[in-house]
Order: C-alpha cells, then structure tokens, then sequence
C-alpha cells in the first residue's frame, strides 16, 4: 500500500436494513461491490490529482489497484459487466469507502443508490431528489436546504456559442471547478499580445484547426521524430495544450460573449424564478438552449408532482459539485446552519458509462448518503426528543 491503512471506520450501520428496505421498496436491488478495484478508472476520470487520497497497491501483473474511494464506479463497472447491461435497472448500497481525508477517518459508510438505463431523464432526477430527501426524513433531518444546479444548461449556453473547440472543452470541464472557471473567464477576457514562442509554426499551422486536426499533425510530428510521448505527456495532451495556445494567441473572445456567460451564471433563485430569467435571457440574446430549459422546467413540475415544495429549492446556474462526470441535473442537501457539508448529493452522469466501456450512451442518475452526518444529525434528533419529552 501507498499508506499507512486506514483505520476501522466506526459509527453505528444498524439503521441499513430500515434504510435499504425502503429503497427497495423503491424497487432498487442491493448492490455489493468488491472493495478492491481497478485504479485506472478513478485516475482516468477524476484525474491524477486523486491519487494522493487512494489506498494503492497493485497485483503480480503489475495492474495498479486501489480500496474503492466512492461506490458509484464500482456499481456502474458491475451493472456493465451483468446480463442487464443497457437495460433500466436500479441499485442500492451500503458499504465502506477508503479515502484520505486528512483528520477524518480514512474509512467510513457510504450509501446510495444508482439508476441506469431509464430514458425518462426528468422523472429519473426527480426520484432521485424524492429518494434523497426520504433517507434524511427517515432520520429526522426535516429542516433542509435543497441546493441544486444543471451542467447541461452550461453546456447549451456554451454550444450556442460557438466558442473554439479548446475552450468549450476546457470551460465545461472547468464548471464544476469554480477557480478555474473563474480563471478561464478572466484569461478569455484578455487579448493575446506579441509573444515569442518556440512553437510558432505549430501554433500558425493549428490556427482555427479542431481536435482531430491537432492530433494528427501532432502524431505526425511525434512519428517524424521517433518519440510517443514528452515528459510524460500523451500525444493527446501534448496536442491539446498546442491547441490551446494557438487559440489563446488568436485573441480573446467577444466581449458580448463573455457578457453572456456572466449574465447566465448569475441567474439564481426558486426553479420558477430561475427558468423566466433563462428564457429572457435565451429571448434577448437569441440563444437556441430552449430545449434544456423545457428538460428543466419538465423536471421541476416532476418534483412537485412527487410532493416537492419546489418554492424551498435553492437553483444557481453556477452551482456545481466538484464532479468532472456530470452532465446534467445536480443537488446536495444540506442540514440547515451545518455549513457546507452535504448530508446527501448527486446528479446525472450520461456519459460515465461510455467512459467505463458502455458500447453506446446509458442514462445514467444518483446520489450518495454521508452516513456519518446523518448519523451524528439522528443522534441529535433522538437526544431533543427525549429533552422534550422530559
């Protein structure tokens, strides 16, 4: 192992029958995965930087394994590997998780649950919410901020656009980082000035070239000179970085753009409120995301449908959760007054199956449950009934 192991996790797990049951009843089937896991898919979708909060090790084939850090790849590599592959199918869970977490246990309970393969995406994220406040209801976590987003509203505002490849690429896997959107947005701001490069003949030769241009002509370059990689770096990624300061050098993007962008991320409020100031804003600036609004707006009656006071949910179009896969709906919930750990959280991710090997796109849904929070917040829910009782 790369660490010292982690501690036992500890915390009571006698509420998982009483929890489980009602997802089942949901029609949700208990999902156990193996603690071992293949690392490449954490790595390849979360990126390097996770590695440091991995428990490594690796077989005698020299395959890189790790203790599962979350429970949704897992289930999602299992549903892929079953006789129900591309079929609606649901799942629960409850388990240990091993990730570093600096003064926090390295091993604690997650549960959740996974929807895969249902084309009615709206109802799908509305359930999901539904589940999600059940679990914290059934612990007498009643009082909660319901805090949600919706990448695919970025995406179409994005694609409407018109941006450079690079930079539709780099902005919505930048969304969910809220720094580096920030930063990206600044950097669009600015005209590219005079500058010597080394690279200048790649860079002209890129100029207004798409992905699949640059890695050819950077393949071709690499084959000429007998080499696959460069410090490290994939041809892709050494073509990508190429195709990003060819752009930059091609100057900024207009300002009514940028203004657009802004203009968008600042919508906030209830899914009502927030769904008139999207379709003034899609009005005035004759932006064709109409469809994504219409998904939206279809989600939130769902919602309500399911009983969901949607006058309490708290919508930003600039609301992410840190999550490269994600695609479309987001929400956590939060304990009120409990500052920003969520008690449970999750989203959409069509396009998480793919990347674990999925031969065409499967509808993808779910949430996680911090086991420990709620906990801690049923303790405290037990202990004020039995102050008011005496």
């Amino acid at each position: 192992m790369s660490k010292t192991a982690p501690p036992r996790a500890t915390g009571s797990a006698a509420w998982a029958a009483t929890l489980l049951s009602s997802f089942a009843q949901a029609g949700y089937t208990r999902a156990e995965p193996t603690i071992l896991q293949p690392a490449e898919p954490f790595l390849d979708l979360s990126g390097e930087g996770i590695r440091k909060s991995l428990y490594l090790t690796s077989d005698p084939g020299n395959e890189e394994l790790c203790l599962r850090p979350d429970l949704t790849i897992p289930v999602a590599r299992d549903y892929l590997a079953s006789s129900r592959n591309g079929q609606a199918a649901g799942f629960c869970y409850l388990g240990p998780v091993f990730r570093y977490r600096g003064g926090k246990p390295s091993e604690f309970l997650q549960a959740g649950v996974e929807s895969f393969g249902r084309q009615d995406r709206a109802a799908a994220d509305a359930e999901m919410l539904a589940l999600g406040l059940e679990a914290t209801a059934a612990f007498g976590v009643e009082d909660v901020d319901i805090r949600t987003g919706d990448v695919a509203l970025f995406i179409a505002v994005i694609d409407a656009l018109k941006l450079y490849p690079v930079w539709r690429r780099r902005l919505i896997k930048d969304f969910n980082r809220k720094v580096s959107l920030a930063q990206d947005i600044e950097r669009l701001t600015l005209a590219a000035g005079p500058t010597h490069n080394e690279y200048e003949g790649v860079l002209a030769a890129l100029a207004g070239s798409d992905r699949n241009a640059a890695l050819a002509l950077v393949t071709d370059l690499m084959s000429i000179a007998g080499t696959t990689n460069v410090g490290g770096r994939s041809v892709a990624e050494i073509a990508d970085r190429f195709l990003e300061q060819s752009t930059l050098k091609g100057g900024a993007l207009p300002r009514d753009a940028l203004q657009l962008i802004n203009r968008f991320l600042a919508i906030a409020g209830d899914p009502d409120d927030a769904v008139r100031q999207l379709r003034v804003l899609a009005a005035d600036a004759r932006l064709d995301i109409n469809a994504a609004i219409d998904e939206f707006e279809s989600r939130t009656r769902l919602m309500a449908a399911r009983g969901i006071d949607t006058r309490a949910i708290r919508f930003s179009t600039s609301f992410g959760r840190g999550v490269d896969y994600y695609t479309g709906f987001e929400f956590e919930l939060h304990r009120k007054g409990n500052g920003d750990d969520p008690l449970v959280a999750g989203g959409r991710y069509d396009g998480l199956l793919t990347q674990l090997g999925a031969a065409s796109p499967i509808p993808a849904v779910g949430f996680s449950i911090w086991v420990e929070s709620l906990t801690q917040d049923r303790h405290s829910f037990a202990a004020r009934k039995t102050g008011a009782k005496s």
